[in-house]
């Protein structure tokens, strides 16, 4: 007899529906990123931001471990799928940001879905990513309140974004999206 999956196939449906709609976005981004790092690279920390949106919406909305990381592959698939050249980029950062939220999901047993644990899981992922721009782009270019404003906006970003993710996802409940995935 076969054992009963941990994550339903409505549940794991729901993350690919979430998935691909944050993957066209993350490409989207994607698009965006080197003319934004090219005429204004000040706010490229909130174009960074989106790739939080995945895991937010999917943890948010079916309160299941894995659901984030899951989410964020199913994202990084697609957004790899437009933009083939970049699939190590979206992979990456799909293990990383997904990675981060699971982690930081399972601290707390998977049992708080309160929006601050969101915002603090942003927080964390907007500094990890703040200091790895900080070592690996020049921002010795910008004046001194340049690079406040260029780190800051890396904090920024990831939490901006996880207020959309969060109103997505609560659209989504609202509409009745995760009765049936929910056990």
């Amino acid at each position: 007899m076969a054992t009963a999956s941990r994550l339903s196939t409505s549940t794991l449906l729901t993350c690919a529906a979430i998935g691909v709609a944050a993957g066209v976005l993350q490409a989207g981004a994607g698009a965006l990123s080197g003319p934004v790092s090219a005429a204004v690279p000040i706010i490229y920390g909130l174009v960074l931001g989106v790739h939080v949106l995945p895991g937010v919406i999917a943890q948010d909305l079916l309160r299941k471990p894995w659901v984030a990381l899951i989410t964020h592959l199913i994202a990084a698939l697609v957004a790899s799928a437009v933009v083939p050249l970049w699939i190590g980029r979206y992979i990456g950062t799909a293990l990383l940001i997904g990675g981060l939220q699971e982690g930081i999901a399972a601290l707390g047993r998977y049992r708080r879905w309160e929006p601050w644990r969101f915002f603090l899981s942003a927080v964390i992922i907007g500094g990890i990513i703040a200091a790895a721009i900080w070592f690996a782009a020049d921002i010795s270019r910008f004046p001194l309140w340049g690079q406040v404003v260029y780190v800051g906006l890396f904090l920024v970003g990831p939490v901006l974004w996880t207020a959309v993710g969060l109103a997505i996802a609560g659209s989504l409940r609202r509409a009745g999206v995760p009765r049936s995935t929910r056990s």
